[in-house]
């Protein structure tokens, strides 16, 4: 048929017999050909037919997709700005369930979420309101509604009630789970006893009432805001509800408990639905958005501080996860520093055993630690405060360079300033730090000019802990890893030879210095705000980890 391609069709490989293909032993003579194999006729028609036939599959598919490409902005030219948003919205869909690429995630775990959830039910008056609910009026329009040709019959069965509404109610537990379609859903349990009187006793007569009201957690998707969580699809069927007498009564009131059963559970449902429902989903905008402005509360380090920027809010399992991009300010609010996106795969552990976890990145614990460290110089006698070291310092120079040693007064002086803030290095479990340090020695503390500049590269092991609520960092020892010689008015020597007397001077000056400065600490406010006083820091690969303790 004109314009269609007809595709070749492929003979059985049953139909190849072992006779229709030799090996033939190549029989060229020294010219270096290796063995080779050659197949029959057939053999090479049915390869070549099955290649065709794949080429075809392949040139089939790439029809298809460029077909699909071109309804799909077709379709966004007649539905613009629809269509992009749409669009948009499935691309970040993508990206919000891949690795945070943010500089801090804030994960909270269902049992954070659900108290503050149902703290957040108590404060809105919900036992209240499940007191007050109309039960019998709503009954009684439901009955009427749905019989309406005998009315009369109904008023007859629900004149026999003095009166019914609720006594008790109670919210248990509030839970997620995850639903057939895989769909994050919450579980709101209530528990409610009513009464009712009869004009046939004058007892009290109680009903237990459990009722499930069920709402699906949606992540809303915003190509120009950061996506955020709503409830929707808040329900309840009968499925889900439980009417049973309390205790039991004479036959007469026990089949007019069983009419009022019958009558409360098609009404509930519905009754339920109209008003506990919106305040749910109340408390839910009002808990999200708690947890939203705990996430982007400034954290103050020295005089500076950092701030958060929610890049996404999503579901993760049962986890409710931010992904946060992280901002350097001074103490004005003015911006010192900004980072990137980062691309680095971050393991995200479990919630296993924390009901929360703040998840930050290397790079951001070391601006906070640089944050915490103005520059300084840092001034010594040696002769004075440290005589010991004075006069290793002097031995070891005795040898290596006689004229600057010659020099030193009982004055001397040494200055030691860092040339650029710690690198953090964030591993499981360890925390190493390199120093790039500038060491000056002067033969007096009057002089102007150094005899030399040292510039050395030393390593320390860090240590994160935690008071309270407070953030501490340490340095667990010093020593030099490498020792150049930046500049020198006493001629040309081997520094290398110094690192004894200088691992002294760093480990008895900078030291203590800068664990001093470390010892301010840093608030983690957002441990209050969630109900915890306490903290542990963990070091993970390539970040911090802090979970309350």
């Amino acid at each position: 048929m004109k314009g269609k391609t007809k595709v070749p069709s492929l003979r059985s490989s049953q139909s190849f017999r072992r006779e229709n293909y030799e090996i033939i032993e190549s029989q060229g003579r020294d010219t270096g050909r290796s063995k080779g194999r050659r197949y029959s006729p057939w053999f090479q028609e049915a390869q070549f037919e099955k290649t065709r036939h794949i080429e075809l599959i392949i040139a089939s598919i790439s029809a298809l997709s460029s077909t699909f490409l071109t309804i799909a902005l077709q379709g966004l030219k007649m539905f613009q700005p629809w269509g992009m948003v749409l669009i948009w919205g499935l691309l970040t869909i993508s990206l919000a369930q891949a690795t945070p690429r943010g500089q801090a995630v804030l994960v909270v775990g269902p049992e954070v979420f659900n108290k503050a959830f149902h703290q957040e039910l108590m404060n809105q008056d919900t036992i209240k309101i499940l007191k007050t609910l109309p039960l019998y009026e709503a009954m009684e329009k439901n009955q009427v509604n749905s019989f309406p040709l005998i009315g009369g019959l109904v008023n007859n069965f629900l004149k026999q009630i003095i009166w019914l509404k609720v006594t008790e109610a109670s919210i248990p537990h509030v839970a997620f789970q995850i639903s057939e379609g895989h769909q994050l859903q919450i579980r709101i349990p209530l528990d409610m006893v009513a009464g009712f009187n009869t004009i046939i006793s004058p007892k009290l007569v109680e009903l237990h009432v459990e009722i499930d009201v069920i709402a699906d957690v949606h992540t809303v998707i915003d190509y120009q805001e950061p996506s955020h969580l709503v409830l929707r699809q808040c329900t309840n069927s009968p499925n889900n509800l439980r009417i049973s007498l309390l205790q039991k009564f004479s036959f007469a009131i026990n089949i007019l408990a069983n009419k009022i059963i019958d009558a409360l559970m098609p009404t509930l449902p519905s009754l339920v639905k109209n008003e506990i429902c919106p305040i749910i989903e109340k408390c839910f905008t009002s808990v999200t958005s708690k947890i939203y402005t705990w996430s982007t509360l400034p954290v103050p380090i020295g005089s500076n501080f950092l701030s958060f920027d929610v890049l996404s809010f999503s579901v993760v399992d049962t986890n409710f996860q931010l992904d946060l991009n992280a901002k350097l300010r001074d103490r004005a609010g003015k911006l010192i520093k900004i980072f990137k996106d980062t691309e680095g795969q971050l393991v995200m552990p479990t919630l296993n055993n924390f009901d929360f976890s703040f998840i930050v990145r290397q790079e951001v614990v070391k601006a906070a630690i640089g944050a915490l460290m103005p520059f300084q110089e840092l001034a010594v006698l040696l002769d004075s405060v440290l005589p010991d070291v004075a006069r290793h310092l002097k031995s070891i120079l005795d040898k290596i360079n006689p004229k600057a040693s010659a020099q030193l007064k009982q004055t001397q002086m040494v200055k030691i300033f860092p040339e650029e803030p710690p690198e953090i290095i964030l591993k499981a479990g360890s925390v190493k730090v390199a120093h790039m340090i500038v060491l000056e020695v002067f033969a007096t503390n009057q002089e102007t000019r150094p005899l030399f500049t040292l510039g050395i590269e030393a390593s320390s092991e860090g240590q994160f802990y935690t008071e309270g609520d407070r953030l501490f960092f340490n340095l667990k020892g010093i020593s030099s890893d490498h020792i150049h010689l930046m500049n020198s008015g006493s001629g040309l020597f081997s520094p290398e030879l110094m690192g004894s007397v200088i691992n002294e001077i760093l480990t008895s000056v900078l030291l203590p210095n800068e664990n001093g400065i470390f010892r301010k600490g840093i608030p983690l406010s957002i441990l209050k705000d969630m109900g915890f006083n306490e903290a542990k820091v963990i070091p993970i690969q390539g970040a911090l980890l802090i979970t309350p303790a």
